[in-house]
């Protein structure tokens, strides 16, 4: 596999958090963004963050770490769109490995394995923890005009629906892809 890149969603409205989730501490006072960015560019240091116009700010920060900016001038469409943007924005890679910006407890030997799995020729993949699918999800190139179409808030949820029989499920013990972030009382 010639270059799989990670794409990291972080540009979403943090509606249910009450604001902006993104920079919100976690206990070691990193911000959520920049704690999901450092595992990724970590493991995929060929990474792309999608954020929107209030993110801005952290560009320079993003960038020190390796991590190559995209700013989705239509983030309130949805996560389908950053996903878009963020395939659009790496159109020449083989493969994508896509992570949330708001589930930083998954564990970079995750991300290291799912991105394994794509590289030894998945055509998609993702975690499984106790019979749930969970985050990171990987699509090869073969997918890649079912991703640039996305522009709604689904994400890749039809694409993994529609495909079913290509995905491949990753057993692991890590926890973290299954922890999303909405509120507050979610931070650990």
């Amino acid at each position: 596999m010639s270059k799989l890149v990670g794409i990291l969603l972080a540009a979403g409205k943090s509606s249910r958090f009450g604001s902006q989730k993104l920079l919100y501490p976690l206990s070691d006072n990193t911000p959520m963004i920049l704690a999901s960015a450092a595992k990724l560019v970590h493991v995929l240091p060929d990474s792309i963050v999608v954020i929107n116009h209030t993110l801005s700010g952290l560009t320079r920060q993003l960038e020190k770490m390796g991590m190559r900016v995209v700013i989705n001038e239509q983030a309130e469409k949805g996560m389908g769109c950053s996903i878009a943007c963020g395939v659009r924005a790496s159109d020449d890679a083989s493969a994508w490995l896509i992570m949330l910006a708001d589930m930083p407890y998954i564990k970079t030997e995750t991300i290291g394995l799912l991105a394994d799995t794509l590289k030894c020729g998945a055509k998609m993949v993702a975690p499984v923890l106790n019979q749930q699918r969970g985050h990171p999800v990987g699509f090869n190139q073969c997918f890649k005009h079912e991703l640039l179409a996305l522009n709604d808030d689904m994400g890749a949820r039809q694409v993994l629906k529609k495909y079913q029989h290509a995905l491949e499920l990753v057993s692991i013990t890590d926890e973290g892809v299954l922890i999303d972030v909405d509120q507050v009382s979610d931070v650990l």
